[in-house]
């Protein structure tokens, strides 16, 4: 599975960005997706998972209420849809999946800045 993530951007504090993943291969649809992201200085985080079938979706604490995952298994896609942005979602945006029986992500994007200034 390769995975190309895009939608990165610069925003204001308070303003909104979608992210989408777009993957190759013709077995997304069994992929659960994750999102993380890396901020300058920081390890890798988590932010957002969603199950292949879309049924179940996880949030990280301090996204939770405001960034929204969904998935288009017709489009080989998964989005991330973040609202309310605050300056310390500045990160670089990876997204990763796992496939059946996988317990750890091994399938990453390149990533995607987002910059969020106050």
């Amino acid at each position: 599975v390769q995975l190309q993530a895009s939608g990165g951007g610069l925003v204001q504090a308070g303003g909104s960005l979608r992210l989408s993943c777009a993957a190759s291969g013709r077995t997304f649809s069994s992929y659960d997706m994750g999102w993380f992201r890396q901020a300058p200085g920081k390890e890798r985080e988590f932010v957002a998972a969603i199950s292949w079938s879309a049924r179940n979706t996880s949030y990280a604490d301090s996204v939770k209420g405001r960034f929204t995952t969904s998935r288009d298994n017709a489009k080989n896609t998964v989005y991330l849809q973040m609202d309310n942005l605050k300056p310390e979602d500045t990160a670089v945006y990876y997204c990763a999946a796992k496939g059946p029986y996988m317990s750890k992500y091994v399938y990453w994007g390149q990533g995607t800045q987002v910059t969020v200034s106050s």
